[in-house]
């Protein structure tokens, strides 16, 4: 497996191999990696080369560390891609999982300043203020905070946010969800955040806000995510 005579590095060999037996199922999510010792006493390569392969799999996503214990494989990344607009919802369906939400916070509260533009209303108009936990297969995967004029969308309740509000918005309102524009930047996880999400304070994550549009350019939602970095990518194709 390892060729020490190939131009290739020796590091980057090993990092192939074990991303190789990932792709394969011959290592599942949770398992244990040999120590960086009997990797290198078996392939005769040094420590220094299995922590390099190691520390760029965990970059990565496909391995992770824990302090004093040792190397696992780490659940796979959902791909997300950002051709289309689609709803949490769409996207897990899409992937043959299990969408869930777990509601922390429903109310309809004066419109922010901030909040009012963003949504082109007048400040102190009625928004709803829905915070979710989105769930994938059971496992948090982001933590949401939603705005939407409570004057444009009309009869909004616990039930149906814990479902789909695209769903919602155009199977019963029947007004068209048109365009979105999606800003991404990364962060840590702040205390509260690190709760909910089940990851540890300080863990990378993706912050995204998301302003979304009826076909006549309303806005219809303002959307504030933290998604999991270990559990969450965005890919996109773009053409010259």
């Amino acid at each position: 497996m390892i060729n020490k005579n190939s131009p290739i590095p020796i590091y980057y060999q090993l990092e192939e191999h074990i991303k190789e037996l990932i792709e394969k199922g011959e290592l599942l999510p949770g398992d244990a990696l040999p120590p960086e010792r009997e990797y290198a006493e078996k392939y005769k390569i040094s420590r220094m080369t299995v922590r390099q392969a190691f520390t760029q799999l965990v970059n990565d996503g496909y391995l992770y560390r824990l302090q004093g214990k040792g190397t696992f494989v780490a659940e796979r990344k959902i791909e997300q891609p950002l051709q289309g607009l689609t709803s949490f919802t769409e996207d897990m369906k899409t992937r043959g999982m299990i969408p869930g939400s777990q509601l922390i916070h429903f109310e309809i509260i004066p419109a922010s300043k901030q909040v009012a533009s963003q949504l082109s209303i007048s400040e102190f108009a009625p928004v709803y203020e829905i915070k979710r936990i989105r769930l994938a297969d059971g496992v948090p995967m982001a933590y949401e905070t939603n705005y939407i004029s409570a004057n444009l969308i009309k009869g909004l309740t616990e039930q149906i946010v814990n479902q789909s509000l695209y769903a919602y918005i155009e199977g019963q309102l029947h007004l068209k969800i048109d365009s979105a524009s999606q800003m991404i930047e990364s962060s840590i996880a702040n205390q509260n955040e690190a709760k909910l999400l089940k990851i540890s304070k300080g863990a990378p994550v993706m912050l995204i806000q998301r302003n979304t549009y009826l076909k006549d350019g309303t806005p219809v939602e303002l959307v504030k995510s933290v998604y999991r970095a270990d559990r969450y990518k965005f890919m996109i194709q773009m053409k010259r």
